[in-house]
């Protein structure tokens, strides 16, 4: 008699959060599980799906099906556009009317099935409508799955920069299915990596140092992918525990967001610049600023840009496809990024991989000099 083959059992992390807990759930097969650890979780809730056009032909139906195994039938889909326009006023506006619309309760449940915009979308029209609705994370996205999905973060972009509308607003589960990650496109996949590779760069050199022998291992999936996740999870989780809204050290997962998201936002948060692409960029400048300012040896810099162009992410301005404009324009954007304080300017910088740290009051003509460098070299 042959045995079946079982996925072996999912990983959990928890984030302590006390009344606000919640487990983040990683492995393969385990959307399966997610109708009942829903019911659990709310007993006799509904549910409503928000995804996007792109994720709902690939997964919507298994996630019904999931619902339905848990007792949650008839749940109601929302379908946003995929990619960063959706995170607009518009959108959200569709999103919220659909839920007041399809009844949605406070004892209900919103489901963000999706990547990070879908996540970021669904999670802020989850805090706002009915002043506040409870909502699970299901991410399909290895960016989502190790970053975006985790710690509360919600948001929707203005013309001004990226996610400056929002507000902290917990999931209370998260399903991390890796097998959802078979159908990403080869480059969207390395984008996530850049976040897994982030997590060692601020704050675990031995992480970052296994990541770079075998990094094939996690873009070639099973067990190495599991476990790139869950130490990526189980880090931002800690930070997130000690600092839930950004008051102290959570401000070190921005490592490279401050110099990536004007970049992004440059590129017309577009396929030209895909959100990881971003980070990789940015974390390479991050990584170049610190070691002008002495922080830092060259050597320590080349290794993080070694690694993030290994796996075939940007690592030079040059990456970027199409204009960009002026470094006048590109500091307007630094000047909106959400760590500035009184107008000075707060940068993650690093002392060496793994070390990163929070650099209030950096002098903008010092970044200006330093991006106009950078721009020349085009």
């Amino acid at each position: 008699m042959t045995v079946p083959l079982r996925a072996p059992e999912p990983i959990t992390v928890d984030v302590a959060l006390g009344a606000r807990s919640y487990q983040i759930v990683i492995g393969r097969a385990t959307l399966t599980s997610l109708g009942q650890r829903m019911a659990a979780l709310r007993p006799g809730a509904k549910a409503a799906i928000i995804t996007d056009a792109t994720v709902a032909r690939h997964h919507l139906a298994a996630t019904k099906a999931a619902l339905a195994l848990g007792g949650i039938g008839g749940a109601t889909v929302v379908t946003v556009p995929a990619g960063e326009s959706s995170k607009s006023f518009g959108v959200f506006e569709h999103v919220c009317e659909a839920l007041v619309e399809a009844r949605i309760e406070r004892g209900d449940l919103v489901v963000a099935l999706g990547g990070g915009v879908v996540g970021d979308l669904a999670g802020f029209a989850a805090a706002t409508v009915r002043r506040g609705l409870d909502y699970v994370q299901v991410p399909t996205t290895l960016l989502a799955q190790v970053d975006s999905s985790v710690g509360g973060k919600t948001a929707i972009d203005s013309r001004h920069g990226k996610n400056l509308i929002g507000a902290f607003h917990q999931p209370i589960l998260v399903v991390a299915d890796t097998a959802l990650l078979d159908t990403l496109p080869a480059r969207e996949f390395a984008a996530g990596y850049a976040e897994v590779a982030k997590y060692g760069l601020l704050g675990d050199a031995d992480f970052f140092a296994r990541l770079e022998t075998g990094w094939r291992e996690v873009f070639a999936g099973g067990p190495a992918r599991e476990q790139a996740i869950a130490t990526s999870c189980r880090a931002k989780a800690a930070i997130v525990s000690r600092d839930e809204r950004e008051t102290g050290d959570r401000a070190l997962l921005n490592l490279g967001h401050t110099f990536g998201h004007a970049f992004e936002a440059a590129a017309g948060f577009s396929g030209r610049l895909l959100h990881g692409e971003a980070i990789s960029l940015g974390m390479v400048l991050a990584f170049e600023f610190s070691a002008r300012r002495g922080l830092l040896g060259a050597a320590e810099a080349e290794r993080a840009t070694r690694h993030l162009a290994a796996v075939g992410l940007p690592t030079h301005v040059s990456s970027i496809a199409g204009f960009l404009p002026g470094i006048d324009q590109l500091m307007n954007l630094i000047a909106q990024d959400k760590k500035v304080q009184r107008g000075r300017l707060t940068f993650i910088l690093v002392r060496g991989i793994g070390k990163a740290f929070i650099a209030p009051d950096v002098d903008a003509a010092d970044v200006r000099a330093f991006l106009a460098e950078k721009l020349a070299e085009q």
